[in-house]
């Protein structure tokens, strides 16, 4: 589903990121232009990306 309209970006594209290694909505906006126009998707598009950090998967310290 659409996330952002403006820069045509997909929930699909923002959990692929959080997975990459993005941390942070912060990462996601600065990368993938969230939020960056009208910022109607920012609510949604910050939502998903915290879900998707707390599902990443762990990864223990050596």
């Amino acid at each position: 589903m659409y996330v952002c309209l403006c820069k045509a970006v997909t929930d699909r594209q923002i959990k692929e990121f959080v997975n990459a290694g993005a941390g942070s909505f912060e990462e996601v906006c600065k990368e993938l232009g969230v939020a960056s126009q009208c910022g109607r998707c920012s609510q949604l598009a910050k939502s998903i990306v915290e879900t998707s950090v707390k599902k990443s998967p762990f990864e223990p310290a050596m």
